[in-house]
């Protein structure tokens, strides 16, 4: 290790030796499962106590799990949506207790047209960047060369605008990095101010000229692995810019970046790196190409999900950064980060039994009036289910949709991980998108349009970058309309899905493609499923949203296997008129502990 490492070394020490205390903290908590999440319960409601909610709902005199459950319903955003809006007007006695201070909102796609506001309160806050301290520890025991060099971590901005009462909105991740101690923002090679940079291009581009110029990179990390993929191509499509800006000292002009951002860089930019950019010259002379896995070549981790469809990018990943160890985030929201992942190479984690309080339904029992809802300490290894969440934010049996499975125990404690979300929500790269949207976006258009629609299926689709399909039958509408058609259904889902919209602007989204099919299709496939279920012709629902990545190759393959009008002998659809591109094999993904 030369000196810069053991400085770095020593900078560290102190925040380590703090994480692993809270490590050994929550760790002997995870060992009693139904005492620690009862405690946390308990803690949780008295946080929040002399709320208007609270009151609404008599919770202050709750002292156990019964009589919670007897007080409140299992709920979505709607439900809670009347007392955050008084919150966001400055309101905060609607939903919060005196002590439980408000932050900011971080926002997220919701079920209608309208984003979600969830409050990030002190209590809440100091849980989370708990918790990420916690699965830090762990990653840095697990891989000690990551504490003598630098971490490149994307973070998005906290204060994109301002309530009616003044509060930030934005996302979580800017106001932690905010929130960093000065010795601990040393450790990173982004700084927070690049997350002010509103176009999405020159974020990009500002982010890999700062974390290209440093070849001591230990540790990479964001939530979704395609962002990875987007920041890895960025470096070889611009490989002759980046290089020219690090031996200059420049940060290109052409980028849009706020002059007050400039300023802020200016001493970090200005630093000639002749040395540097030769070497990566180097690089391209003797590869061609200008990839993580040789510019960083003391990388000792990925930091990314794993999880849900987040899987399927991890082949394509290793392309760009080589066989390095992966370890996920763990499942995390806006609404609270439900586990902490103690392991590589596996996308589940321990159950954050400290930060909130958590209940379960079982998958096939959903929907139900009668459904049994189970505490964390009732779970059974193998089996699925819809996870609910109480919080410090003043959410209260929350539903978040997302289905998880339990795969053992650490000691009493469950171990969680994310499948997908729940039957009528689609999510490849965090956008979220309910049916009720797709419905909306694609009967307005069709409207507008005076079209005539009798059926219609939505559905994500792999590809570099993936999309989103609307497969409608050629009959109903013919080119150039049904281009046409998911084009503005397309630009219509931006104005309903806010993640969406970013997601379609910074390139990990793909437009929505038309992908017709034979007349016949709906007909035969509606027999079908009717057919296996033994329902009636009065109780089939047709699907609009399928968040299956393989539902058109398998609608394909089925169609064709019964022999319908869907598929006839003279028909010219094949399974790449539905699924353009393969789904990569996947990574192997291990089971922790």
């Amino acid at each position: 290790m030369d000196i810069v490492g053991q400085l770095r070394a020593r900078v560290g020490a102190v925040p380590r030796a703090f994480a692993r205390r809270e490590s050994r903290r929550f760790l002997h908590a995870a060992k009693t499962c139904r005492t620690t999440q009862n405690r946390t319960l308990l803690s949780l409601l008295a946080l929040n106590s002399g709320s208007r909610f609270s009151r609404d709902h008599r919770l202050d005199g709750v002292r156990t799990v019964s009589q919670f459950r007897r007080r409140l319903p299992v709920a979505d955003y709607e439900y809670f949506r009347p007392y955050i809006e008084e919150v966001k007007a400055g309101r905060t006695d609607a939903l919060l207790g005196e002590k439980n201070r408000l932050l900011m909102f971080s926002l997220t796609s919701g079920t209608t047209a309208q984003s979600k506001y969830i409050p990030i309160t002190q209590r809440f806050l100091d849980d989370y960047r708990s918790g990420w301290q916690i699965w830090g520890i762990q990653a840095i025991d697990a891989h000690p060369g990551i504490s003598s060099r630098h971490i490149l971590q994307l973070s998005s901005d906290y204060d994109l605008f301002r309530t009616p009462g003044g509060t930030p909105c934005g996302n979580i991740s800017g106001l932690v990095a905010a929130c960093q101690k000065p010795i601990v923002r040393t450790m990173y090679t982004v700084p927070g101010v690049v997350s002010k940079i509103r176009d999405s291009d020159s974020k990009l581009y500002t982010a890999m000229r700062l974390a290209i110029a440093d070849r001591r990179i230990g540790m990479v990390g964001t939530a979704n692995p395609s962002t990875l993929i987007q920041l890895a191509k960025l470096a070889n499509t611009r490989k002759e810019d980046l290089i020219r800006d690090i031996a200059d000292g420049t940060l290109s002009s052409a980028e849009n970046v706020p002059g007050e951002v400039r300023e802020a860089l200016r001493r970090k930019i200005s630093r000639r790196g002749q040395e540097r950019a030769r070497e990566l010259e180097s690089i391209v002379d003797r590869t061609g190409s200008l990839l993580p896995k040789d510019f960083w070549p003391e990388t000792q981790l990925l930091a990314i999900w794993t999880g849900g469809s987040a899987g399927a990018y991890l082949s394509t990943l290793r392309n760009y950064f080589g066989q390095i160890p992966i370890r996920d985030h763990g499942l995390s929201a806006s609404e609270g980060r439900m586990t902490i992942p103690v392991a590589d190479a596996s996308s589940d984690g321990i159950l954050d039994v400290t930060s909130h309080f958590f209940e379960f339904v079982p998958e096939e029992e959903y929907g139900r009036q009668d459904a049994l809802v189970l505490e964390a300490h009732e779970l059974e290894e193998g089996r699925n289910y819809y996870i609910l969440l109480t919080t410090a934010s003043g959410l209260y049996r929350y539903n978040i949709f997302d289905v998880v499975r339990c795969t053992g125990f650490y000691h009493s404690t469950p171990m969680i991980e994310f499948l997908h979300k729940g039957a009528h929500i689609a999510n490849i790269t965090g956008e979220k998108i309910s049916e009720s949207q797709v419905v909306h976006a694609v009967r307005s258009v069709i409207d507008e349009m005076r079209l005539t629609l009798s059926h219609f299926t939505v559905s994500p689709v792999w590809g570099d970058p993936p999309r989103y399909q609307l497969l409608i039958e050629r009959g109903d509408v013919g080119a150039p309309f049904g281009d046409s058609l998911a084009q503005q259904v397309d630009e219509r889902l931006k104005l309903l899905n806010c993640e969406y919209k970013e997601k379609r602007a910074t390139g990990r989204l793909a437009p929505m493609k038309w992908m017709p099919l034979p007349d016949g299709t709906w007909t035969a496939f509606s027999k079908s499923r009717r057919k296996n279920s033994g329902g009636s012709l009065e109780q089939y629902k047709h699907p609009c949203l399928v968040p299956d990545l393989e539902f058109g190759s398998k609608l394909f393959v089925e169609m064709a296997a019964i022999g319908s009008a869907a598929a006839p002998e003279t028909s010219t659809l094949g399974p790449t008129d539905i699924l353009p591109l393969p789904e990569p094999p996947r990574e192997p993904v291990r089971r922790a502990g």
